[in-house]
């Protein structure tokens, strides 16, 4: 391997596998809250679901629109912009908490609308319960994402990691007391879920914080002098970046929402197995997540300093490295679909036998889900490294909306597939998507290449002192 290619190699690799396990350390938390509330019983487990996934479909458009910190913040940093580091750092925590905030009234105010969507009264009002004191996460989670992004974008990825397992155990730690009343805890049923979630993001925020201010690796930025004077300056220039990023994870989490609505139109088997299944998915996509980040950050630092021919180079050994992580994902869903089930349900139980074989068929179809959704992750982060959102928003949602979803519709309905119609309508989407992404990249860095082409190096701002001379 040439000595160029191992260096990247080795740089995605130190940045992306503290993101990785960060991820991963997500899906835990959202794990052990489900978990709990099955301990709780039957109704708390439909209620505290219809509540969780208002607040995901809501929360991760926040968190696509605060990923355009880190994005800015790895431009900056290879520019060798300090100021403009931290000033981007500093604003980014202003919408992040502006953010919360308009998220947090919304969702207190979602009762009439899941009303209105034909979910029971039971189900809602264990929802409000739940979102009641779970909103109060969002002040403390778009905090923590925004330091996120600027601690791994220059390069420092493992506080994040180590933060995130600790809040993951937790989480499940003091989840498991309050529900058994260790040490005397009042029993505060899905209250008590969503008040634990909320202390735990808001105690990691607090975490990040503290060490971003007191250790000396960032010495070259205060990101608390001059906090409290939001510039709108840079307000804009995060949200018109990171407003596409939130709308793609938007039309994204739609799109497997849609499907989730056909396995409900078909029936509980259905919507077992896809549940089954799905959660695999989601478990094994966190790894090309966590290397989407590290690849837009790697090409957003060659970016920033004018190394755009590294630039591409970064961004096609990324997808190419996620691409080969996935079609191990692939194999074991092709080849040990029942082993993956098994880790789910008591497969050997006659009660579950449909949804094991159903669950089975979907992960074989997953098989080709996984390798297109790794691709289109991926080249969806080489392009947002290039200060471009916008294009990803286009591709996401032509190749999710007027590709995958009608798709699964038909396969699904008119032509009977049923389930693995629904699927292979998924998996067709996310193909386009990966093959349009990728093809995107390759265009985008053609054209900052061509001779004589501005780039970023054009973009640059002036240092902290001369633009108040």
């Amino acid at each position: 391997m040439p000595h160029a290619l191992r260096n990247e190699l080795s740089a995605i690799l130190r940045l992306a596998g503290p993101l990785i396990a960060a991820q991963l350390a997500h899906v835990l938390m959202v794990f052990t809250d489900t978990v709990m509330m099955g301990l709780l019983g039957p109704q708390a487990l439909a209620g505290g679901g219809l509540g969780a996934a208002s607040y995901a479909f809501v929360s991760i458009f926040c968190v696509g629109v605060i990923a355009a910190v880190g994005n800015l913040v790895a431009i900056r940093h290879g520019a060798g912009d300090s100021a403009g580091v931290t000033r981007l750092t500093q604003n980014g925590l202003w919408l992040g908490w502006g953010l919360a905030l308009l998220a947090g009234v919304a969702l207190w105010h979602l009762q009439p609308a899941l009303l209105y969507a034909g979910q029971s009264a039971d189900n809602v009002t264990a929802a409000m319960l739940f979102l009641a004191t779970l909103v109060f996460a969002l002040p403390g989670y778009m905090t923590f994402m925004a330091l996120r992004g600027f601690t791994a974008a220059i390069g420092r990825p493992g506080p994040v990691m180590a933060i995130s397992i600790g809040g993951a155990l937790a989480n499940g730690v003091l989840n498991y007391a309050l529900i058994k009343g260790w040490f005397g805890l009042p029993h505060l049923g899905l209250a008590g879920i969503g008040l634990v979630t909320a202390l735990v993001m808001n105690a990691m925020a607090l975490l990040l914080a503290w060490h971003v201010l007191r250790h000396r690796a960032y010495a070259d930025y205060p990101l608390w002098c001059g906090l409290l004077r939001p510039a709108w300056r840079e307000l804009q220039e995060l949200l018109r970046l990171g407003l596409p990023i939130g709308g793609t994870y938007a039309v994204e989490s739609g799109l497997f929402a849609f499907a989730a609505l056909c396995m409900g139109a078909l029936g509980s088997l259905q919507l077992a197995a896809h549940q089954i299944a799905i959660m695999s998915v989601y478990v094994a996509f966190m790894v090309p997540v966590g290397l989407s980040y590290a690849v837009t950050f790697r090409i957003g630092q060659h970016f920033g300093a004018g190394r755009l021919l590294e630039a591409r180079r970064a961004g096609r050994l990324g997808i190419g490295i996620g691409a080969a992580c996935m079609l191990g994902f692939a194999a074991l869903f092709w080849l040990a679909p029942q082993w993956v089930v098994g880790l789910f349900l008591d497969r050997l139980d006659p009660a579950y036998a449909k949804v094991t074989a159903l669950a089975t068929s979907l992960l074989a179809i997953a098989a080709w889900f996984e390798f297109f959704d790794g691709i289109q992750s991926i080249a969806m982060g080489a392009i947002r490294g290039l200060k471009d959102a916008k294009t990803t928003f286009v591709v996401g949602l032509g190749c999710y909306w007027l590709i995958g979803a009608p798709l699964a519709w038909i396969l699904a309905f008119p032509l009977g597939w049923g389930a693995q119609g629904v699927w292979w309508g998924l998996a067709s989407g996310l193909a386009c998507a990966a093959i349009g992404l990728t093809l995107g990249f390759e265009w985008k860095t053609a054209r900052l290449l061509q001779p004589g082409r501005a780039t970023c190096l054009s973009d640059r701002r002036p240092p902290l002192g001369a633009e108040q001379s």
